[in-house]
């Protein structure tokens, strides 16, 4: 999953500034792509065969020190008429508007499960949350209670016992941008240790090579490559 889902909250993202000219040369890389709904009707060309994650929770700002304050924002009619495959949605254990997430999140389930569209839920983190296995499993496993059908959340250490209480499909969020190889080291650890899949953003459109970098997180997750070789093809595509 390639996410550029970053502007509902971050603006102009470094690399995003013009989504269509970063993004499309990816798309054939990737097996679906998180987004919102803005950038989806007009930067993304019509008749895209890409399953689509659609970011259906919004309601703050970079600017904001409390990020949780989130709703709500699209309709599920709106997600049916974008031809959605899936909707995300984020939910904040532990955060000041914990309450309001988890009662927002089951609002979509309810009414996404309707119409038969799943929902991906994204265990946000606040700046002062510990990513460990004892968080990201609550968060984790009160999303699949709630109903979630996917639950995107971050790699820790024994990250294969959160896998083992979800019950659902996991995958990985890449977060803010580190090295190449440490990013297709993640890729390679939350694979092994059984994730369904990952889901970059950053990673791949801050690289220095975009292009290369997709393809060699895809031989990570698709084809098994060992991560350093993946590395070692990647930097020499840079030449």
């Amino acid at each position: 999953m390639f996410a550029i889902d970053h502007g509902y909250f971050m603006g102009p993202t470094t690399g995003l500034e013009v989504p269509q000219e970063t993004v499309l040369p990816l798309l054939p890389y990737a097996d679906s792509l998180m987004l919102t709904r803005g950038i989806l009707q007009h930067c993304i060309p019509e008749g895209t065969n890409m399953p689509i994650v659609l970011r259906v929770s919004s309601g703050n700002s970079i600017l904001n020190d409390d990020l949780s304050n989130e709703e709500l924002c699209v309709s599920t009619e709106d997600a049916i008429r974008l031809n959605a495959s899936a909707v995300a949605f984020s939910i904040y254990i532990g955060a000041e508007y914990e309450h309001q997430s988890i009662v927002e999140f089951s609002k979509l389930v309810n009414e996404a499960h309707r119409y038969g569209i799943p929902v991906l839920a994204v265990t946000a983190v606040g700046k002062e949350m510990d990513r460990d296995l004892r968080y990201l499993s609550l968060a984790s496993r009160i999303a699949v209670e709630l109903g979630a059908d996917i639950v995107k959340t971050y790699y820790c250490d024994d990250f294969d016992k959160l896998v083992n209480i979800c019950h659902v499909p996991v995958v990985i969020a890449g977060g803010k941008k580190i090295p190449e190889a440490d990013a297709l080291q993640l890729a390679h650890n939350a694979i092994s240790d059984g994730a369904s899949g990952v889901d970059m953003g950053r990673n791949i459109f801050q690289a220095e090579s975009p292009p290369d970098m997709i393809q060699a997180v895809r031989s990570v997750v698709v084809d098994g490559v060992a991560p350093a070789d993946a590395y070692k093809k990647y930097r020499a595509a840079l030449k």
